[in-house]
């Protein structure tokens, strides 16, 4: 007979429960300028995949609504400009004749977040 080794496991490591507020300031750490993702989750001694799905989660679940908007008169000789600050800190600016399907398109992009 030869003999078998067993490990006997003396404590349990219990999951952590993140808070919704623990998830936004973690997500919110990567979003800052010059932030690195990887950076973050090894600081908070998570795996880095659980930081994308969290960012993930909060981006599908944030609130979606109308943003204020103010009408300034056009100066006489100038011509048209349309300027919008997305809530993710995107700007976008439009002078002159555009596309309305590439004006679109540019639109989603920025809503959701994303730069091309």
């Amino acid at each position: 007979m030869t003999k078998k080794r067993s490990a006997i496991i003396k404590s349990v490591k219990r999951r952590r429960r993140w808070s919704v507020a623990e998830k936004r300031r973690l997500v919110a750490a990567t979003l800052e300028p010059g932030a690195s993702v990887s950076t973050v989750a090894r600081e908070a001694g998570i795996a880095l995949n659980q930081l994308y799905g969290w960012r993930r989660q909060l981006r599908t679940s944030a609130p979606v609504g109308f943003a204020p908007v103010r009408i300034v008169p056009e100066a006489p000789a100038a011509t048209g400009t349309i300027e919008i600050e997305f809530a993710r800190g995107a700007r976008m600016r439009i002078s002159g004749a555009v596309d309305a399907a590439a004006l679109t398109a540019a639109v989603a992009v920025l809503a959701e977040g994303g730069r091309r």
